[in-house]
């Protein structure tokens, strides 16, 4: 998912107590260097990434290659040797979706292919069909009664113009010093700003009522293009439809390259007709709302009951195959308790705390999954009662009330997150916490050769730690290289195995493993932040706002 971040002024203050603390925190070097050897000599983390992008592929939350992967994971995880491997399911999340073919030509003012993908949750076209372009602007309800029966057995080409520019700089970019020195630096912050929802819940229910006239109106499809920064045949498309049963009917939605949208627009703009043919194939499955999470443990010893959480989104969007986002953050995952697993049966040293492994589903709807585990296993928030609210994905709703914790919160010392792509670690968000700030520089520093140098106090947003951090766990996200992430993978249909880099999967292995492993073994579990309050209650939208 998209991130986010805010920036708090305190790091400095704590940065100064560090050389003195460095001392303090131990850091068992020879684990380390066995954690290197064995993830750099002996990774399996391509392997895992052909078995999960190549043989599953696409990982849509609810879809029947979403419930393989589960399993799949879950094997792979018995498979190394590590305890308790099993799903946990969730939910009820809603319908399944599938896509299983899509194909679409111009037949006339030309005959010519076109790149086009299904978005999510919509329906198919019931066979071939054909029908003429009509392009149509609608930013608003008023604007329906422009088009109110004139669209039947049309295509509708929808949307602003593509804006394409040439490409000016490398879609490829890792973090210079200068980069990593700004995401380092602290600022004070302005004043915390009330969140305005309203115009949120508007344009939601505008994008409800607007499926709603198409399916009226007997539209044949509605097709607009990705988004303006993508080229030579990347589509970015996520969902067009609603996975929840008995919410707005809508019709056939395609998101086409910008490319070839931009001909059709301009030949309809010279008044030209032109005609499409269609055939789409998509499938709802009904037959199980609930969702799983796969979780597995290697027990602890002296403190088994107190644990050390790892984790990753395993659900993806359905264009590509999810490798970047967030197959990578999966595998990763997946090989760094497979490194300590290994360890462990090479040398006899066991963790002394359970170290768990959460893969989620439901992140791209809302961290969902993982939102549901922290809820059953350490804490919540009050439902909302908002009728806006209710609507909205977890991740974007206002903090109703406080929190109620449960026992096993305070069991859990760190909870450890990789969604940012491909990408090498670079260092981590602090997520505010202050005082875990000198423990992860000694951590750190046994992998500062390999690129990991910079702590920084911002918040970052948008994945499943924060359904950790919300309820008073330290959850943290790494910093990582940027790569293609933004530019080429991020939702769309070029995230594939082939844009993995595995020297760089294989680098993110190992810190984890080593940081797993710190957090793990340290005599006390990892210091906390305040649990942060519930907001005010946001004050009615004036008119016209």
């Amino acid at each position: 998912m998209k991130k986010s971040s805010r920036l708090v002024c305190s790091l400095a203050i704590v940065l100064l107590f560090v050389p003195a603390l460095w001392a303090q925190e131990k850091v068992d070097l020879e684990a380390m260097s066995r954690i290197r050897y064995e993830g750099f000599r002996n990774s399996k983390v391509m392997d895992y990434a052909s078995g999960l992008m190549d043989s599953i592929g696409e990982r849509l939350t609810g879809s029947p290659n979403m419930k393989r992967a589960n399993e799949w994971t879950r094997d792979q995880l018995t498979a190394m040797g590590l305890s308790n491997a099993h799903l946990e399911a969730w939910g009820p999340f809603g319908r399944g979706w599938a896509n299983q073919y899509v194909n679409a030509r111009m037949t006339s003012p030309d005959i010519a292919p076109l790149i086009v993908y299904s978005k999510a949750w919509t329906p198919g076209t019931n066979g071939v069909v054909t029908g003429k372009c009509v392009r149509v602007t609608i930013e608003e309800k008023k604007d329906f009664d422009k088009y109110r029966g004139k669209l039947a057995g049309m295509i509708v080409i929808a949307g602003p113009d593509a804006d394409l520019k040439p490409i000016a700089e490398a879609p490829f970019k890792r973090l210079s010093d200068d980069d990593l020195a700004k995401i380092g630096e602290y600022q004070i912050p302005g004043e915390r700003p009330m969140f305005r929802m309203a115009e949120f819940a508007r344009r939601r229910q505008f994008m409800k009522d607007l499926n709603q006239f198409y399916a009226d109106e007997k539209v044949l499809a509605v097709i607009d293009h990705s988004r303006d920064s993508a080229g030579g045949g990347t589509v970015f498309v996520q969902s067009g439809g609603s996975y929840k049963p008995g919410e707005t009917t809508t019709v056939p939605q395609l998101t086409m390259a910008s490319e070839h949208w931009s001909r059709i627009a301009r030949l309809l703009q010279q008044k030209k007709d032109v005609t499409l043919e269609l055939n789409v194939v998509n499938t709802f499955y009904d037959d199980d709302p609930m969702q799983y999470d796969t979780l597995a443990e290697i027990p602890g010893t002296d403190k088994k009951d107190e644990i050390v959480m790892l984790g990753a989104h395993l659900d993806s969007w359905h264009a590509g195959t999810g490798a970047t986002d967030n197959g990578a953050g999966t595998i990763v995952m997946m090989e760094a308790v497979r490194i300590l697993k290994q360890i462990e049966k090479d040398s006899g040293i066991k963790p002394r705390r359970t170290i768990r492994i959460g893969l989620w589903s439901g992140e791209e709807e809302g961290l969902l999954g993982s939102q549901y585990y922290v809820e059953q296993h350490f804490g919540s928030r009050p439902p909302v009662d908002d009728p806006d609210m209710k609507g909205m994905p977890t991740v974007t709703r206002r903090q109703a009330g406080e929190v109620t914790v449960k026992p096993e919160q305070a069991k859990v010392s760190a909870y450890f997150n990789v969604d940012n792509g491909t990408g090498k670690i670079r260092g981590v968000y602090l997520q505010e916490n202050e005082a875990v700030a000198p423990i992860f520089e000694a951590w750190m520093k046994p992998f500062k050769d390999l690129g990991m140098t910079t702590l920084t106090m911002r918040n970052t947003g948008g994945t499943d730690h924060q359904s950790f951090d919300a309820v008073g766990i330290p959850g943290f996200q790494f910093i990582q290289d940027p790569m293609e992430y933004e530019t080429r993978t991020h939702h769309s249909n070029m995230d594939v195995f082939d844009r993995l880099q595995p020297e760089d999967l294989k680098q993110i292995a190992v810190i984890v493993a080593g940081f797993v492993y710190d957090a793990a073994m340290r005599d006390q579990m990892l210091p906390r932040k305040p649990i942060e309050p519930a907001l005010p209650k946001e004050p009615p939208a004036k008119d016209g706002q």
